[in-house]
């Protein structure tokens, strides 16, 4: 999938006509089963990416207040 990663979305219908163009898959139960994994491979891929963004922007946040309290500490 590496290969192609980029012809594939979080679009269930839209994945079905990449695979098409990717491979021949003649059993269409088969089909929906490997683009639907696709898919959501895909939306999980995409929403751990935001997690850890984030947590990203949670730490940034909390080292921040802890400047300022220790700003403040310094301060007085």
């Amino acid at each position: 999938m590496t290969l192609h990663k980029s012809r594939f979305g979080t679009d269930f219908v839209q994945n079905k006509k990449a695979l098409d163009d990717i491979a021949i898959v003649r059993s269409k139960g088969l089909k929906n089963e490997i683009a639907g994994y696709i898919t959501t491979f895909i939306k999980r891929e995409i929403e751990e990416q935001k997690e850890k963004e984030a947590q990203a922007m949670q730490e940034t946040q909390s080292v921040n207040e802890t400047e300022e309290l220790h700003e403040e500490e310094i301060l007085n």
